[in-house]
């Protein structure tokens, strides 16, 4: 047999094997319906290139180690205490000062299922059960904690905890898939994400694989106790937060890379536009005293990753071959976790970056809260909070 004729059988074996997948080994056996879809980026040389050389988040501070996991938000309430963070068990921790404690919880049905286990990993099966709360902000007209629970939807818990009420889990008829995060305005309107309707949390990485754009931002009007869609087709909005101000939110396109404003009042009112192409796949964004926006990266954008989203088409059939989510995830983000945080004006002009490109401190970042000189940062993939002191 010749060279060619070899080559083509190995080529024909490995197209057989990809459409049969007979030992379920790809990263998307489990989702037989699972289609990719385009993600119309921003040109490459729009995407920031801007680095901070001296990987200043590797002289945070690394708190709490192994005593929370999967702290994603941080939030203060109105008197300034806290931390209070959601972690990956579904309970909701308030930080005393001195230890940690269950301050709220967004499932009724908690049992041994959901004690804590080892891994932010070992938590995923039960997650529809046990909870798992993600944005946190507080009301600060009267103190009670709003929750974007990704299973249960916007919840909310008064001052002294407890088990949260659910205030919405659809809008339109259509049920939440993956409530991710919110802000209040001064009216006690929430505005919050709901990432997918197709795919839930734990299945965040075929989310991501798919670039499907069921995403929604909504608001919760607590007086008519109705949920309406802002904005619709969006591929796995993320953070949301309002502008000092109070004239319009930031939330975060995920698969896309962007900030996109949406105004609440003045002429645009009602609509968004591009606020800021960002360097790579963000989580949350949070709005600092200045009016600023810090918004967590959870990692840099690869050339890998940009040309997989442009080409849905090779993207599933790499999806297809032998290789684990997992394997495939490394891939999207470079092999290695790295924590990224940005600072943004409101008209969207980079004003600081910080970074761990080696990822040997702050690993992964979810959110950046800045208080008292401080960067408050959790990570829904992390068992710690990380501190970085601002100059």
């Amino acid at each position: 047999m010749t060279r060619a004729g070899i080559f083509a059988g190995i080529f024909l074996l490995l197209a057989v094997y990809t459409a049969v997948d007979p030992f379920d080994h790809c990263a998307i056996s489990e989702f037989p319906d699972f289609e990719a879809f385009k993600i119309e980026m921003p040109a490459w040389h729009d995407i920031p290139v801007e680095k901070d050389p001296q990987n200043l988040l590797q002289k945070s501070e690394i708190k709490f180690l192994n005593q929370v996991q999967g702290p994603e938000s941080m939030a203060f309430d109105p008197m300034g205490r806290g931390p209070y963070t959601g972690v990956a068990d579904g309970r909701i921790l308030f930080w005393d000062g001195h230890k940690w404690n269950d301050f709220a919880y967004t499932s009724a049905n908690r049992s041994s299922l959901c004690d804590p286990k080892p891994s932010f990993t070992s938590y995923l099966k039960n997650e529809h059960i046990c909870g798992r709360p993600l944005g946190l902000r507080f009301d600060k007209r009267n103190g009670d904690l709003y929750i974007a629970d990704a299973y249960f939807g916007l919840m909310k818990v008064g001052p002294e905890g407890g088990l949260a009420t659910s205030l919405a889990t659809e809008a339109e008829g259509v049920p939440l898939g993956f409530t991710n995060d919110l802000d209040i305005d001064d009216e006690g309107n929430v505005y919050f994400t709901d990432s997918s309707t197709k795919y839930k949390r734990r299945n965040f990485m075929q989310l991501v694989f798919s670039g499907e754009d069921s995403g929604r931002v909504l608001k919760y009007d607590p007086n008519t106790r109705e949920t309406t869609v802002l904005v619709r087709n969006i591929q796995f909005p993320n953070g949301v937060s309002l502008s000092k101000d109070g004239s319009f939110f930031v939330f975060c396109e995920g698969s896309v890379g962007r900030l996109r404003k949406y105004w609440l009042n003045g002429e645009k009112a009602g609509t968004s536009e591009i606020m800021a192409v960002l360097p790579g796949f963000p989580d949350n964004v949070r709005t600092n005293e200045k009016g600023e926006f810090w918004v967590a990266i959870h990692c840099r954008r690869t050339i890998y990753a940009y040309l997989s989203a442009m080409n849905p088409k090779v993207r599933k059939l790499l999806l297809k071959l032998p290789i684990s989510a997992k394997l495939h995830y490394l891939m999207q983000i470079g092999g290695r976790v790295h924590a990224v945080v940005v600072k943004y004006s409101p008209e969207g002009k980079l004003l600081k970056i910080l970074e761990d490109r080696q990822g040997k401190v702050v690993k992964a970042v979810s959110e950046v809260e800045e208080k008292d000189g401080k960067l408050w940062m959790g990570s829904v993939l992390m068992p710690f909070v990380a501190v970085y002191e601002l100059d």
